[in-house]
């Protein structure tokens, strides 16, 4: 009776966890490190060349591997998320290392001893000071930026998944709470953004940088603060050992088998189906692709039978795990017909602000900065978020019948479609900014053009609405399709669509500039042809659309069978309280 009463309480006290208040905690921890992270982002290229005196070009290259490390480093992040700890314990460990990286570089601002004599202002008598950083300086600099990469990196694989693991997505009322999660997720990343490219970005030009390195410091610690706050109400994932490990054995055993004929019915492959083994939480159905890898789950003897629950896994897989194998693979394509879309993201935050600079950017009397036009994006994101999720998606439902209104898959097309879109409006527009050049005789000009910066909001805005779509897309997408033991792995893949977009980048305008002569060379935008480059990148996003719906209609969704080894209370037709196994 006892035992009965404290398994009560424990299931009651189960129930209590997860859910809204629950995500609540996420929401506000990601707006503080994205406000952060997002506004050094955008701005520290003016670091590196006005503080630590590196040049236009090793400026541009510092900054680009800076942001694609610290997109393709949540690959480590997830991974230690998945095998050994904890989501939430992930956060905190690397919200402190990402902590540390801010603090150095705040120190290293404030103490002119550990930065070079700035260039600007420095009297001709002395200009044989001018020098860049030497090797300590760089080195603190380097240290401290690659400590900020890797602690969001590790956030960013995650957190997303500790949000989303407060949502049973077996459940359709919770499935739909579940995406909306990721549509609010997406607007608390969107709020820490607008935050961080105005009032950060103004704190570094107006106050200096160790103020706001120090902001951003003070943000992330608050953001630590406040996801152990949440720490009693979340539903926490079991580490289940390493997934790259449990698909490597994959296929180690699909070639130690390949000799082997594959079973034509899947009751004869490996599976354990025992409850009471505690080892399976979810039981993923054979699917008819990839049929080789079958192989690693042939049973080759009755021996093996019958000691399948202790079994070597380089010998024999289960169902499942070759099913995780095969997830894995499908989703590549998935991602890779993505990358592009970030490449003319790239080119937004480069081409388009160097547009700014020669364009009138008084608003009201007040000057906008360039790197503060991705505010442009973010607010019409966050205006737009809130329509998408309790309008649109309310909507869609009741015509669709998916809960998400329409598919990961669907969202993502949608999202390509409209970053073609804007490439193509982007080439109009700096048509436009051509022309103006071109008639007030000003093609050589340094002056501002009579044209305002708000001109380029259109194609901002339209991009915005196609971040909206894939991003969030993406991240739902390998949440919802990934294995319980890899999830945040799953996750973290999908951000390195933006690393490689960035590193393809600049691959992209040497490739082009070769091609055409120089298209994008003279250093002078009123001659370059940069409206051409952005009629190029339209149409090869068309043409990356097209990929992407072949990936899309090759892709088969798992089927999973949840078996969850918990006790639970349930009452009967009598209304008798029974203990059952779930």
């Amino acid at each position: 009776m006892d035992n009965f009463k404290d398994d009560k309480t424990r299931t009651k006290r189960a129930k209590k966890l997860g859910g809204n208040k629950a995500a609540i905690f996420v929401y506000a921890t990601e707006g503080l490190e994205n406000m952060a992270f997002i506004s050094n982002a955008v701005s520290l290229v003016t670091y590196f060349s006005g503080y630590m005196n590196f040049g236009i070009t090793k400026s541009a290259n510092t900054l680009t591997n800076f942001v694609g490390t610290a997109f393709l480093l949540a690959l480590f992040g997830g991974f230690i998320s998945d095998t050994y700890l904890t989501r939430f314990k992930t956060c905190v460990l690397f919200g402190i290392i990402e902590l540390l990286g801010y603090g150095l570089l705040a120190i290293q601002a404030h103490f002119h001893q550990l930065r070079p004599i700035p260039c600007k202002g420095v009297a001709p008598t002395l200009a044989n000071q001018c020098e860049p950083a030497d090797s300590s300086q760089t080195a603190i600099l380097f240290t401290g930026l690659y400590l900020v990469a890797l602690g969001t990196s590790g956030i960013k694989a995650a957190l997303p998944s500790l949000g989303a693991d407060q949502f049973n997505e077996k459940d359709p009322k919770e499935a739909a709470q579940l995406s909306s999660f990721f549509n609010w997720f997406l607007f608390s990343i969107t709020i820490g953004a607008v935050v961080g490219v105005t009032f950060l970005v103004w704190i570094s030009t107006n106050q200096g940088w160790e103020w706001s390195f120090g902001v951003s410091t003070i943000a992330v610690l608050f953001a630590i603060i406040i996801i152990c706050m949440g720490k009693s109400l979340y539903r926490n994932n079991v580490p289940n050992g390493s997934p790259l490990v449990r698909i490597l054995q994959v296929f180690v055993v699909a070639i130690k088998n390949r000799n082997v004929p594959i079973p034509e019915r899947a009751e004869e492959l490996h599976e354990i189906h025992d409850k009471e083994a505690g080892l399976q939480e979810e039981i993923i159905e054979r699917t008819d692709q990839f049929r080789y890898l079958d192989r690693a789950a042939i049973i080759r003897s009755s021996t093996d039978a019958e000691t399948s629950i202790n079994i070597d896994r380089w010998s024999m897989c289960t169902v499942t795990q070759v099913e995780e194998a095969k997830i894995l693979i499908r989703m590549l394509p998935i991602i890779l017909s993505t990358v592009f879309m970030n490449t003319c993201l790239a080119q937004l935050q480069t081409f388009s602000i160097q547009q700014s600079q020669t364009m009138d950017t008084q608003v009201l009397g007040f000057k906008v900065p360039g790197p503060s036009l991705p505010v442009i994006p973010l607010l019409f994101m966050a205006i737009m978020i809130p329509i998408y999720d309790r309008i649109f998606v309310p909507f869609a439902r009741k015509i669709t019948g998916i809960p998400t209104g329409i598919s990961q898959l669907q969202r993502i097309g949608v999202g390509l479609v409209l970053s073609a879109i804007s490439m193509a409006v982007s080439g109009l527009v700096e048509t436009k900014r051509k022309h103006v050049a071109i008639e007030h005789n000003m093609v050589d000009s340094a002056e501002p053009l009579p044209l305002s910066v708000f001109w380029l909001g259109i194609q901002y805005a339209i991009f915005g609405a196609a971040d909206m779509f894939t991003l969030i897309g993406l991240l739902e997408f390998f949440y919802a399709e990934s294995s319980a033991g890899m999830k945040a792995l799953s996750t973290a893949i999908s951000w390195c669509s933006i690393a490689f977009g960035y590193f393809l980048s600049s691959v992209t305008v040497e490739v082009v500039n070769k091609v055409t002569g120089g298209w994008l060379a003279s250093n002078n935008l009123n001659r370059d042809k940069l409206n051409y480059f952005y009629y190029l990148l339209s149409v090869l996003s068309v043409a990356n659309f097209g990929f992407y719906l072949v990936c899309a209609s090759w892709y088969r969704y798992k089927k999973a069978e949840v078996k969850q080894i918990e006790d639970s209370v349930t009452s009967d037709v009598n209304g008798k309280m029974e203990m059952t196994r779930v």
